[in-house]
């Protein structure tokens, strides 16, 4: 077994350690602060400090669930993801590191990324694409800001963690060749970008719980790929203290068991309960609730967690784990922390002053606008946008007077400060009128699925009279145009039933679009959904969740302020033109979900299929136009290919171009099949108007290769066609490369 090669200062630290000592290390705590997610006690004699880890994919998450440290609430990953900008990636990942340092905490547990393969995930919003190219270089981004502000990113879930029903038992049946073109690829981009720590999923790949896979953990992340931060669990993920021991896992969050977290005891054998379940949350459920319906399938149950400390002690004891694995944990966990400077000078148990950060700045608030309306997408507009100044507009639909921050669940995020749509646009419209139309759509969260405490009943009405669809039409009606916000909601733990709009959103937007001279429908997402009544409308734009700008930023590009640069980094399709439509593939039988349509995930199905999306891979329409020249193209070898290609604005306003490569592999007569085409590079560019600029794309690593089970990475020889365009759908010119 590989090991690290600690310094000095970790290896003098690891000898001087007691056995016990080193298990404290490997095992959460308790935070006695209560602001961290994750906690582990320091060791006062040797000067080494306590380590808190803290949720954080889309902003700081410090204080628990129900009353949350305010922090940046960033717009979600697959906003970000749209922008296919690293740089603004980076620039997140350093401002969610400096708020981390601000609210004490040393490590971050994100970015999510995981490949979205099934559209219904609950956990979408998290993750950045469906491609692992795009994917990979935005988790690469945030890894880098985080560790600059020396602050531990924290990867997650490795790996082929794609769906949140039964993610705690079902297992991702998957080839080699699968995992490593599509759901290892992001992980490794991480890892080469720093990342100081990677977090296993709950899911078991191949029959193997993540946390006790050797092969992926060991063999692939530490020994093959030279990881040398630490690798934890996720929250109560673990099950068999052997298995996470001598599989990889070096840090078990939060220590103990999920029975232990809530105060009441694991089922026996036969299903009964032991203990007092009080109504009160900290003892526990209310006796009418059926646990089993909990924890199944989305939540750990309550015998998981809690497998190191003592039983690693005994493990340790028996021979069944060396004492050089726990010293190589220990390495691991006190190199991460040497690295980020805990380690350093007199009084690090105590002092934290040199870690001082920033929260809630002007430019970290700039900056949550700027990846809001850059991951804007417009799908489509015929000519109605921007909207203009003099404008009466109709402000419609059931939550406009609330901002979408977020998803449930860990990653959700307490703002100091948001901004609705009716907000946004009152600030910049001249006239404007407001109708929900339909009731609320409620945001869901973890406290919906643990139905403790004295508001297990959720949120009371408040008593309102009941928005009508016939307040709306004729608000609509005596418009000049009508804005109709729509949304979904989404949480950890939970998927979408369908790619439909939930409540009656789909027939509000039906009616405004009969009754409206003009209509325009705000999306917010957390990936792909189901547009109905696109053909009725006259604009679309999908904003995702834009987190705490949202009114701010939707009204900067619906009145023309910036140019809606996202680009779709997701396939819109109807919900029955997925490969995951039958049962096996997704949610799964028999605990087994089995990912046979192989590497056809995302736009490569639809290429493969014959099948035309609604809006393709890469699509987003602009405020400006642009030209492209022809490509050239540099040949080195397949990692240092250079992709040039004339890019003008030929609009009379200024305009941000995402120029995509996509690379179509040769046709091998016996060989493996292949997709379509692959993205193979990316750039977005800002043109003012009428200017012309030669724009620079690199290929990315391994962007003509394949994996063979047995040669390892091959690229094959013949003709690959270089596409350079708009979207996978809409390609501007060509050229051929021979290998």
């Amino acid at each position: 077994m590989a090991t690290t090669d600690p310094t000095d200062q970790v290896a003098t630290l690891c000898e001087q350690l007691t056995r016990e000592e080193k298990l404290r290390l490997v095992q959460g705590a308790p935070d006695p602060e209560g602001t961290a997610t994750g906690y582990v006690p320091g060791i006062e004699r040797l000067e080494i400090p306590p380590f808190r880890l803290v949720d954080g994919p889309m902003g700081v998450r410090a204080g628990g669930f129900e009353e949350g440290l305010s922090a940046t609430a960033f717009p979600a990953s697959i906003a970000l993801a749209a922008t296919f900008d690293p740089d603004l990636a980076r620039r997140q990942g350093a401002a969610m590191g400096r708020e981390a340092k601000a609210r004490g905490q040393d490590a971050v547990l994100g970015p999510g990324v995981n490949l979205i393969r099934v559209p219904h995930c609950g956990r979408n919003f998290e993750y950045f694409s469906e491609d692992p190219a795009l994917a990979s270089a935005l988790g690469a981004g945030v890894v880098e800001g985080l560790q600059d502000e020396d602050v531990v990113a924290t990867p997650k879930h490795y790996v082929a963690n794609s769906q949140e029903t039964d993610r705690v038992t079902v297992s991702a049946e998957v080839d080699e060749r699968t995992l490593r073109e599509l759901y290892l690829p992001a992980f490794r981009a991480a890892v080469e970008a720093g990342a100081g720590s990677v977090m296993t999923a709950y899911n078991r790949i191949n029959g193997t719980y993540a946390n006790d896979h050797r092969y992926l953990v060991q063999e692939v992340l530490k020994d093959e790929w030279g990881f040398d931060g630490y690798v934890v669990s996720d929250w109560f993920a673990t099950k068999d203290t052997v298995g996470a021991a001598t599989g990889g896992l070096d840090l078990e969050m939060p220590g103990g068991s999920v029975a232990d977290a809530f105060s009441f005891d694991a089922p026996d054998d036969d299903g009964e309960e032991d203990g007092d379940h009080s109504a009160d949350a900290s003892a526990g459920p209310p006796e009418d609730v059926d646990l089993e319906s909990i924890f199944t399938g989305g939540m750990p149950g309550p015998e998981q967690g809690g497998v190191f400390g003592d039983s690693l002690a005994e493990a340790i004891e028996s021979g069944d784990v060396s004492p050089e694995r726990l010293d190589d944990m220990v390495v691991r966990i006190l190199g991460q922390l040497e690295r980020i400077g805990l380690l350093e000078g007199e009084g690090a148990t105590t002092e934290r002053d040199d870690r001082e950060g920033e929260l809630d700045t002007p430019e970290h608030r700039d900056l949550a606008e700027q990846v809001a309306t850059r991951g804007t997408v417009l799908l489509k507009n015929d000519g109605v946008l921007p909207l203009s100044d003099d404008d009466r507009v109709a402000l419609i639909g059931p939550n406009v007077d609330e901002a979408t921050v977020g998803g449930g669940g860990s990653s959700a995020v307490t703002p100091f400060r948001e901004v609705s749509p009716v907000e946004g646009l009152r600030d910049r419209a001249g006239e404007i009128s407001v109708a929900r139309g339909v009731p609320e759509i409620e945001s869901m969260s973890f406290e919906d699925l643990f139905p403790f405490g004295d508001d297990a009943d959720g949120d009371q009405d408040d008593g309102g009279p009941e928005p009508t669809v016939e307040e709306a039409v004729s608000t609509a009606a005596a418009a000049d145009v009508a804005v109709v916000f729509v949304r979904d909601a989404t949480t950890e733990a939970r998927d979408r039933e369908r790619l439909r709009l939930p409540g009656e959103q789909d027939a509000l937007v039906d009616a405004v679009a009969d009754a409206a001279d003009r209509t325009v429908v705000v999306v917010n997402s957390s990936g792909p959904v189901e547009l109905p009544w696109r053909e009725d409308v006259d604009a679309i734009v999908e904003a995702w969740y834009p987190g705490q700008a949202d009114g701010d930023a939707t009204a900067a590009v619906l009145y023309g302020d910036v140019d809606p640069a996202g680009r779709l980094p997701v396939t819109f399709a109807p919900e029955d033109e997925y490969p995951i439509t039958d049962e096996r593939r997704y949610p799964g039988v028999d605990d087994e979900a089995h990912y046979e349509e192989g590497l056809f995930v995302g736009y490569r199905h639809f290429d493969d299929a014959g099948v035309e999306p609604t809006y393709p891979f890469g699509h987003g329409d602009s405020y400006a136009a642009f030209e492209y020249g022809d490509v050239e193209v540099e040949d080195g070898d397949d990692t240092e290919t250079t992709i040039r290609v004339p890019l003008e604005n030929v609009a009379d306003r200024s305009g941000r171009e995402v120029v995509q490569v996509y690379v179509r592999p040769p046709k091998l007569k016996d060989g493996p099949e292949r997709p379509v085409r692959e993205l193979a590079g990316f750039a977005a560019v800002d043109l003012e108007a009428g200017e012309t600029r030669t724009v620079e794309i690199e290929l990315a690593d391994r962007a003509l290769a394949r994996y063979d089970e047995d040669e390892g990475w091959t690229v094959d020889s013949g003709e690959y066609v270089l596409e350079v365009g708009r979207s996978s759908r809409d390609v501007r010119s060509t050229t051929a490369l021979e290998r």
